[in-house]
């Protein structure tokens, strides 16, 4: 069952994934790693509302589950919604620190948010996490680092200028 929903969602066949876990769910209708593994291929299929129905269900079988925090927060971050989006991110990053994908999101949630340090710090975790998974995303968060680190450095010039003229 695994191998064909994976499968499936690897080919681009958002369909036949969805199908999958479908049964799945008909099979373990409590699991909510199933609802929230729908949610996503509903998501990466743009059919966002039942996505979020999804990872919602997802939290009500078990609040911790991190695919749902971070679909969550994939929603509220497309809605531009920077405090919903951090905070989802926040929780799939506690429930799972290790997965790149959930730093990498929350290091652009900070960005957005206007907050380039952070941002970078926790971009430069991202990409080291997805350099140790051997992970092609690597290159796209470096290229994220440089231009945090570019927007960090204005920001500190920005505040030192503004300290500088208090005086």
């Amino acid at each position: 069952m695994l191998k064909t929903r994976l499968g499936a969602y690897r080919k681009g066949n958002f369909d036949a994934a969805i199908d999958a876990m479908n049964y799945a769910i008909e099979l373990l209708p409590t699991k909510a790693e199933y609802y929230a593994a729908r949610g996503f291929f509903q998501y990466e299929d743009g059919a966002l509302a039942e996505a979020e129905a999804d990872f919602q269900r997802a939290l009500e079988h078990f609040p911790y589950e991190m695919l749902a925090h971070y679909g969550l927060g994939m929603l509220a971050y497309r809605n531009q919604d920077w405090d919903t989006a951090l905070e989802r991110f926040m929780t799939a990053y506690r429930v799972d620190p290790k997965r790149p994908e959930t730093l990498y999101y929350l290091a652009l949630t900070y960005m957005r948010r206007g907050e380039p340090a952070s941002a970078l710090n926790i971009m430069a975790q991202a990409q080291a996490a997805f350099e140790a998974a051997n992970d092609r995303r690597k290159a796209l968060a470096e290229r994220w680092m440089r231009e945090l680190g570019r927007l960090a450095e204005k920001t500190a010039a920005l505040l030192a200028g503004r300290a500088s003229d208090n005086r």
